[in-house]
């Protein structure tokens, strides 16, 4: 594929994404992703709310499908759901929630949509959560809110492979509100260091010499097996080659 196809690809995968962006809201959207296969194009859309994008009867979906196919000329689309089994820890849904949530309550709740939004997400067993809302909140003038807790990291590796990131706006009397949100999952982190105790280290290494003999022994049963195997194959070719001698022993003519 030229590189000229693959960018057409790119742009056409963008306007997808931006397009159900757009028709799939209210469903709790994380993201989407355009696959090319033999029967056509697979449309995967992560969601917390399946439910939603299918409606009644699957009319919604096939709403959808048909839209998707005369507004890009796909041939064969398929959408295929995948339902977020944590929707608290998907950076993206909680931006749109943010969002969704000022529109509907108005600028002078930002603060307490804030707050249950950073309890929701650390009660979900994330790490740490930061939400900064820029915009013209809750007065005439443009301010810049921050709310935080717990930890996150802002430099390193870990920041960039590790912390989930999202962005939304809002759209309130007052202008576009923007929102950033990121979340930091509950994951091993490089630099967390555990002291072990003299008896934990004793068990760790017991445990790891009970490990290697077992290992040792399987190995030294899988010889053998290996060996019983290729002996009685030998047997059984002696066998064979013994009768076929005798067979042709016995038609020879004397």
């Amino acid at each position: 594929m030229g590189y000229k196809k693959i960018v057409e690809q790119k742009i056409k995968e963008f306007q997808i994404q931006e397009f159900i962006g757009t028709n799939l809201k209210q469903v709790g959207l994380s993201s989407s992703k355009l696959q090319m296969t033999p029967l056509g194009e697979k449309i995967v859309v992560n969601a917390a709310r399946p439910g939603l994008i299918v409606g009644k009867k699957g009319q919604s979906i096939k709403r959808l499908t048909n839209q998707l196919k005369k507004k890009f000329n796909l041939e064969n689309p398929q959408i295929e759901i995948n339902e977020i089994e944590n929707p608290n820890l998907d950076a993206q849904i909680i931006a749109e929630r943010i969002s969704t949530s000022m529109e509907r309550f108005g600028s002078q709740r930002f603060k307490a949509i804030g707050h249950k939004v950073l309890e929701d997400v650390m009660n979900a067993g994330a790490l740490g959560i930061e939400v900064v809302v820029s915009g013209k909140v809750p007065s005439a003038r443009a301010k810049r809110w921050r709310f935080y807790q717990g930890y996150l990291k802002k430099s390193g590796d870990i920041a960039i492979s590790g912390v989930r990131k999202a962005y939304s706006t809002a759209e309130l009397k007052s202008g576009t509100v923007g929102i950033q949100v990121r979340i930091m999952p509950p994951i091993e982190l490089p630099d967390r260091i555990k002291i072990r105790t003299p008896e934990e280290t004793e068990q760790r290494e017991a445990g790891k010499q009970e490990a290697k003999e077992e290992k040792h022994e399987e190995k030294k049963k899988t010889k053998k097996r290996a060996k019983k195997k290729e002996s009685e194959k030998t047997a059984e070719t002696k066998e064979e080659k013994t009768e076929v001698k005798e067979e042709a022993a016995e038609e020879k003519p004397e």
